[in-house]
């Protein structure tokens, strides 16, 4: 059961959201249907979206993910047929400027060119030459440097995407409208997270930066209190773009802390794989394992489950 204003054709349209209409339509919908406030609810869930932008999940977006559109219109359709029970929405946003390590304006080759975008770009490439960081070149190499010892991610060149003040910033509209109509039918505020401000290195993770020191200077650090209010509630259901990227580095930095605390907690993540969609590989022959993200992003959630997280979709019933 979905409301009027509403049809799943709009999770690909750029419109400007009607949150006047929005909200009158909740205020119905409350009293017609007698939802009570979030704040009594026995069983406490939450809803994490993790950056469902329109640069990410909007056809035309900058670093459109394909499927992103199919993910937004199946979350919704959980979001809206389950929204008696979640207590509360949580949104990421990506939020970047122009020069920052992992856009084309940060490097340039030897004639003065910049990397397109998919470019991987290696320690080995920048101490050779083929790549020269054009602002602060020492923290940059020994970024590269450390994102090779992490194993989780090469750096990759990405198209100038979730830049601050830019329409590609802002939540998918259709998206929007939800947390309006879901925050004045449950009487509970939407939780809004902004990442990767900082320029010299990358944030997928919600929680936490790729690299969190350079030149021996703090550039970032774990989202504890983030962390800690996640914890607070029975279940928490992850979805979003994209899943071999931000999603992942999310839910693998979920599982370490809460390995770290108490194992068990790992049964109150719930992942919506049928509304999150990988990137694509990038065109490259032979391609390496490391940036295969469909394959990675697949094996890494089956891991996951192993672990300890539960694995769902999103036209599965909300178990009792």
């Amino acid at each position: 059961m979905t409301p009027a204003y509403y049809s799943p054709e709009q999770a690909s349209k750029l419109y400007m959201e009607r949150a006047g209409e929005v909200a009158e339509a909740a205020l119905a919908w409350r009293r017609r249907h007698d939802i009570k406030p979030a704040a009594t609810d026995d069983m406490r869930i939450a809803l994490l979206g993790i950056d469902v932008q329109n640069c990410f999940a909007m056809p035309g977006g900058s670093l459109f993910v394909p499927g992103a559109v199919e993910d937004t219109q199946s979350a919704l359709n959980w979001l809206y047929t389950n929204l008696p029970r979640v207590t509360g929405l949580y949104f990421s946003l990506d939020t970047h400027s122009v020069y920052q390590v992992f856009h084309p304006a940060w490097w340039a080759d030897a004639d003065g060119n910049h990397p397109a975008p998919l470019t991987p770009i290696s320690a080995a490439d920048v101490e050779g030459g083929r790549w020269r960081a054009l602002r602060e070149p020492e923290a940059s190499l020994e970024y590269v440097r450390k994102l090779e010892q992490g194993g989780r991610y090469t750096l990759t060149i990405w198209p100038y995407h979730a830049l601050l003040g830019g329409v590609g910033h802002a939540l998918v509209p259709a998206v929007m409208e939800a947390a309006v109509f879901h925050s004045i039918v449950r009487d509970a505020q939407t939780h809004i997270v902004t990442k990767g401000r900082e320029p010299r290195s990358e944030n997928y993770s919600i929680l936490s930066p790729e690299v969190t020191e350079l030149g021996n200077r703090q550039v970032g650090a774990f989202n504890e209190s983030l962390f800690r209010e996640l914890m607070t509630y029975d279940r928490v259901y992850v979805w979003g773009q994209a899943k071999s990227h931000c999603v992942l580095s999310t839910l693998l930095d979920l599982r370490d802390r809460i390995m770290e605390l108490d194992g068990g907690m790992l049964k109150k993540i719930w992942i919506l794989e049928d509304a999150m969609s990988p990137v694509p590989a990038p065109p490259i022959d032979p391609l390496p394992e490391s940036l295969n993200f469909p394959a990675i992003a697949d094996r890494t959630v089956t891991e996951l489950a192993r672990a300890g997280m539960n694995v769902t979709r999103t036209t599965e019933p909300l178990a009792a």
